[in-house]
């Protein structure tokens, strides 16, 4: 299945997985330092429709661990963390992922890539989940909505 939510593609290439993609029309240490710099993560993951980020911490290092955690207009609350596994610079990240009061069954794994062509850069976030089941259960939420809207709000920033 392939699907397009506004700018961002949307796949699942594995009955496990779900791989977004979107063009950013800036550099890609640029787009890197959006997703490893607490300052710019804050102002635009998750940060749609009434809620912020209220942690974020990061340490970029392998073996290192991030914490995020939201807050939403109506006080409902959402945190989540994990551990990096590998880290390229302005390259790749790879890290787990594990929300405090999970909304699927088990953990997953991110691996998001950045390749700059042309002055633009192109991220695919891929996400493997521990189960089809958890997969089809995040497929059925208003995820991609979500992220797409964050994707949104990235694209703005970097334009500044």
């Amino acid at each position: 299945m392939t699907r397009t939510i506004g700018n961002m593609q949307l796949s699942t290439p594995g009955d496990r997985e779900i791989v977004m993609s979107r063009v950013f029309n800036a550099p890609r240490a640029l787009v890197y330092d959006a997703f490893t710099k607490p300052e710019l993560l804050k102002r635009w993951l998750g940060v749609h429709n009434g809620w912020k980020m209220t942690v974020c911490e990061i340490d970029l290092r392998p073996g290192g661990k991030y914490r995020y955690a939201w807050e939403g207009r109506d006080g409902m609350k959402m945190s989540m963390g994990g551990e990096y596994r590998e880290i390229v610079p302005a390259t790749r990240i790879v890290a787990t992922e594990l929300f405090d009061d999970p909304w699927y069954p088990g953990g997953a794994v991110g691996t998001n890539t950045f390749v700059e062509e042309g002055g633009k850069t192109t991220l695919s976030m891929s996400v493997l989940y521990a189960s089809k089941e958890a997969r089809d259960a995040v497929l059925k939420t208003p995820m991609e909505q979500g992220v797409a809207a964050g994707f949104d709000v990235l694209a703005e920033i970097l334009k500044g």
